[in-house]
């Protein structure tokens, strides 16, 4: 019997079993606004037989957007929308956290009121490109700008802004939340010498690459409680122009504070193209020693490969993203060894319910 589909526990919470549904972002929020939908809560309710299931990336404030129809969660509309959403899911079983999403740098004027997007150190990012769409969703991949350095007073707004949204998720009935602190974005921005120039007490060693996630964590938990915090981090993703040669020793860094404040759990972002780098095995069993607490991993991983992370006590979760999209019996399927359909790229990011909420589920 495989572990994936045993029940299992996230600090308080009791999960159906040990699938979660990865963040991924569809851009099919309503306009203007930004707001969560009755589609978005069908989508969601369809996919729930997940043990967990992580929200889309989803902006803490007007500044932290990036691309268009991704959904905030930081105005009382928003947070209107998301109780839809996180009432279908529940009411099918599985738990929900929402991912907390600045793009920082990843962004564009049209997304700033015309200003530029802010950073920890005025570096544009290299062959970076964001999607700006019209209100009929046509659009086109846009190149990045060169940002705008933070000061000392946008590093404590944007924390207090996580705090803010973290508080907004718990009233939108979420479980708890998910820090995004991978992938090319804001907080991963600090943590790499490539993109952090900076140096004031934010920059030049690890200790202060990882100060502004660590302020964040400690705010988002003031408000909420460190149980329901999770932290996504991408140590061997290098996409958007993110090469660290020192990224490694500085998550396994932040992981040991991460364990020291007995967050909820840490969330492992690996790449998942065909010549995706391999991770070491001596990098997870690290990791392990300093996070005991519950570790998701993601990134392409099959049944074969869930159940060798979990069997080796590398992680306690699995997380699954693309073959959520077009299965939303993802987890029958997988239980029941049944074939799995294949996604509709060209309806990945807008659009309405093709490509969204119209792939059926096997009998």
């Amino acid at each position: 019997m495989s572990k994936l589909f045993e029940p299992t526990q996230l600090k308080l919470l009791n999960l159906q079993n040990r699938i979660v549904m990865a963040p991924m972002t569809r851009a099919r929020s309503s306009q203007p606004g930004n707001i969560p939908n009755a589609m978005m809560a069908s989508y969601y309710q369809q996919r729930a037989s997940a043990g967990l299931i992580i929200s889309e990336a989803t902006q803490i404030s007007d500044d932290s957007q990036g691309y268009s129809f991704t959904p905030g969660v930081y105005t009382d509309e928003q947070v209107a929308g998301w109780k839809t959403v996180t009432q279908a899911a529940k009411a099918q079983g599985a738990a929900m956290f929402c991912q907390l999403w600045h793009v920082g740098r990843v962004s564009h004027p049209t997304f700033q009121r015309g200003d530029k997007p802010i950073a920890p150190s005025a570096l544009k990012p290299v062959e970076t490109k964001v999607w700006i769409a019209d209100e009929q969703g046509n659009g086109n991949m846009v190149d990045c700008v060169e940002p705008r350095a933070m000061t000392q007073a946008d590093i404590d707004r944007v924390v207090a802004d996580f705090a803010h949204a973290a508080k907004c998720a718990i009233d939108a009935g979420f479980d708890g939340v998910e820090i995004h602190g991978g992938n090319g974005y804001l907080i991963d921005q600090f943590l790499r010498t490539n993109s952090n120039h900076r140096t004031d007490s934010y920059g030049v060693t690890r200790e202060n690459r990882i100060r502004f996630l660590l302020e964040v964590v400690d705010a988002v938990s003031n408000v909420i409680g460190a149980h329901k915090v999770g932290v996504r981090l991408a140590p061997f993703i290098t996409f958007k122009d993110m090469n660290c040669p020192d990224i490694v020793p500085t998550i396994l860094e932040a992981a040991k504070q991460l364990q020291a404040r007995d967050i909820g759990y840490l969330h492992l972002s690996e790449a998942d193209w065909d010549d995706a780098p391999v991770i070491p095995e001596r990098f997870r069993i690290e990791l392990r020693e300093y996070f005991p607490n519950t570790i998701i991993v993601a990134g392409r991983y099959t049944q074969a490969r869930a159940d060798e992370m979990l069997n080796k006590g590398y992680a306690d979760l699995v997380a699954f993203g693309r073959p959520f999209i077009a299965n939303p019996d993802f987890v029958s399927r997988l239980q029941h060894q049944q074939p799995l359909a294949d996604l509709d790229g060209a309806t990945l990011f807008g659009g309405n319910e093709h490509g969204y909420t119209d792939y059926p589920a096997l009998g």
